[in-house]
């Protein structure tokens, strides 16, 4: 199965979105459907139980990873299960798509709880504990290097729950783990299910990162195979068979 680097990514979404057209809040929406679709799957495999009846929580950082998870709950939502959102970053923080799935959620009326500090993360627990399934959607694939602020007691808090039997599901690539190399950071998510999307990234390869990666799902967004396939012949990664 190919793989695309952080940087790689980035080139294809541009092709996609700058090249083709696709409007880029067409691609966070099938994202977003890729993932409910995941958490159902969970829920009904290893929960025996339908998406209804569950208890849903969504922790979105800033930028299109928090993006997705906004339009999966939005999704779960309307699957039928209780869903709670709960904001690392401010809503100005939003941008572009991200923001227009905020205010849709917002117009809903689902419940959006910020937690923009340690003490509010920690407030929160009590609601973590009773879920079924958690979507971390967090940081994504732009993430290298150290999980900052309020981030790190989210993710912490983020396992202590899955430590307790909460299921947990990675958007793209568990919150603090590298996507280029697999190495975890000083706070990294460990997830039951990884959704990640277009194609596999090297570092949920690498070796040791199944422990953060769980069951791994590749999604396809929209993205036709031939932008994924030019970005990879311009890195000199598509090489003809001998």
């Amino acid at each position: 199965m190919p793989t695309l680097t952080r940087a790689q990514v980035r080139a294809v979404e541009h092709l996609a979105i700058q090249g083709l057209g696709i409007p880029g809040i067409v691609l966070m929406e099938n994202a977003a459907r890729h993932v409910a679709d995941a958490v159902g799957e969970l829920l009904s495999d290893d929960l025996d139980l339908p998406c209804r009846e569950a208890e849903i929580v969504v922790v979105c950082g800033g930028g299109n990873n928090g993006g997705d998870g906004l339009a999966a709950a939005r999704h779960l939502h309307n699957h039928g299960a209780r869903v709670a959102v709960f904001l690392a970053r401010p809503p100005e923080d939003f941008q572009g798509d991200a923001a227009t799935n905020y205010q849709i959620v917002r117009n809903m009326g689902l419940e959006m709880i910020p937690i923009l500090d340690a003490q509010a993360v920690e407030r929160v627990r009590p609601r973590w504990q009773k879920a079924h399934v958690l979507v971390d959607a967090l940081l994504g694939t732009g993430f290298s290097g150290q999980v900052r602020g309020n981030l790190a007691p989210a993710i912490a808090q983020i396992n202590a729950v899955r430590d307790g039997g909460v299921k947990v599901v990675a958007i793209d690539v568990p919150s603090g783990l590298d996507c280029d190399t697999g190495t975890p950071s000083n706070a990294t998510v460990q997830a039951d299910v990884t959704v990640t999307f277009v194609a596999v990234k090297p570092g949920l390869a690498a070796p040791g990162a199944g422990a953060y990666v769980g069951e791994l799902v590749v999604a396809e967004i929209g993205v036709p195979p031939e932008i994924v396939e030019r970005v990879r012949a311009e890195s000199g990664l598509n090489q003809p068979r001998p």
